[in-house]
């Protein structure tokens, strides 16, 4: 609460010279670690992290000590732990040490998930980066930023920062915006490439092959051969929470991260019409709206969603922090309600319950499905905690909560 109050009436210039202070205080303090070694920053709407993922092992493939920065975890060379700040790219300092840590520890290159609030906070600043990835653009924090134009301008202000290699989903509507930047190289990448880059990519999903080609782009840029790139690909079988499946007979249940309207649509489409894996059975999916107090513009949106390619769905809470969690819960549902009423896919309504306890709607999608069904549970991903009024943290494994639940029935 202090921290909005000072947010809501400090002048925009003294946060941002505070922020830009910060920015340069950390990376005076560790030495500006990021001059000896080689920094890739990966930003956009969706799929950031299964970037960085990919990106590392490549990288590793060719030989290369690597660290590693995203909203799973921090990782150096062989060594990680659990990313638990709930902040993908975390304060000024505790980035710069992580750099400093790297150095230290001789890694050649580093990957680091970038947010757009830690480019407004200028926590990207002061770090040399040799390579800049755009994954896509879609709506996404426009309370934060005001609009989605300067949504879109903060994600540039990366691409201005970093001068060598630009790497650009050519693809994305705004990739024109990006492409305005200078740079050393510019890299466009597109879905036409995959027959080129991918005999065979074990990750479900149109949006992991575009994923999978940004990540084989980028390790070429930096001199990888392409072989290596693609047996690094071939061998990555899971990100943790991104489309990960957790039980697979009688029913499958899968859990993925996706909050935004376009990721979600993204794995639903993947779930009922992928080529590779064709699946046609009945969808159950239990979602709920990320973080209390922001996007709620998007909360009927994503129950909507569900709506269109979902047989039953339930709703409940997520990270209600400071906001009301049936309030929340409400506004999806809603969402889902007004368009089950008027369905157009496959002629048929939903049925739509609200069940706050997320543990309970887990147990009840588990209780609900019948074999051949899949079960999609969307939002937390690998996320370690559920946020609370008052900074408070529960802990939380979606994946060893439905294990659980599917042992008891």
């Amino acid at each position: 609460m202090i921290k909005k109050f000072i947010k809501k009436f400090t002048p925009k210039r003294i946060l941002s010279a505070y922020h830009f202070s910060l920015a340069f205080l950390g990376a005076f303090f560790y030495g500006f670690p990021s001059r000896k070694i080689k920094a890739i920053g990966v930003t956009g709407t969706n799929g950031k992290t299964t970037v960085t993922e990919m990106i590392s092992k490549i990288l590793e493939e060719a030989g290369f000590k690597v660290a590693l920065l995203n909203s799973i975890h921090f990782k150096i060379g062989g060594r990680e732990r659990v990313n638990d700040l709930r902040m993908t790219m975390p304060g000024r300092f505790k980035l710069q040490k992580f750099l400093r840590e790297a150095v230290d520890s001789k890694c050649q290159y580093v990957i680091l998930e970038i947010t757009s609030e830690g480019i407004k906070q200028y926590r990207h600043k002061f770090i040399d980066f040799a390579a800049a990835v755009l994954t896509n653009l879609s709506l996404e924090h426009i309370e934060a930023h005001g609009s989605f134009e300067k949504y879109r301008e903060a994600k540039g202000e990366f691409f201005k920062a970093c001068k060598k290699v630009h790497v650009i989903n050519k693809d994305d509507p705004n990739a024109s915006y990006f492409l305005q930047f200078p740079a050393d190289s510019k890299i466009l990448y597109s879905l036409k490439d995959k027959d080129r880059f991918l005999s065979k990519i074990r990750l479900l999903g149109e949006f992991n092959i575009y994923n999978a080609i940004a990540a084989i782009q980028t390790g070429l840029s930096q001199g990888v051969n392409l072989v290596s790139c693609l047996r690094a690909i071939e061998k990555v079988e899971l990100i943790p929470g991104r489309m990960e499946l957790v039980i697979s007979e009688p029913f499958k249940v899968f859990v993925d991260y996706a909050f935004t309207p376009n990721a979600l649509e993204q794995v639903y489409k993947t779930l009922t019409k992928s080529p590779n894996h064709p699946i046609t059975q009945s969808l159950i999916c239990v979602l709920g709206a990320c973080g209390g107090g922001r996007d709620k513009w998007k909360r009927p949106v994503l129950g909507g969603i569900a709506a269109r390619y979902c047989k039953d769905i339930i709703v409940t809470n997520e990270d209600p922090y400071d906001e009301n969690p049936v309030e929340i819960v409400e506004q999806v549902a809603r969402g889902a309600e007004n368009i089950s009423l008027n369905q157009d896919l496959n002629q048929r309504k939903s049925a739509v319950l609200k069940i706050l306890d997320r543990r309970g709607a887990i147990r009840e999608a588990l209780k609900t499905a019948k074999r051949g069904d899949i079960v999609i549970i969307t939002g937390k991903g690998s996320e370690p905690s559920i946020c609370l009024a008052g900074g408070k943290k529960i802990p939380w494994d979606v994946r060893k909560v439905v294990k659980e639940e599917f042992d008891k029935l």
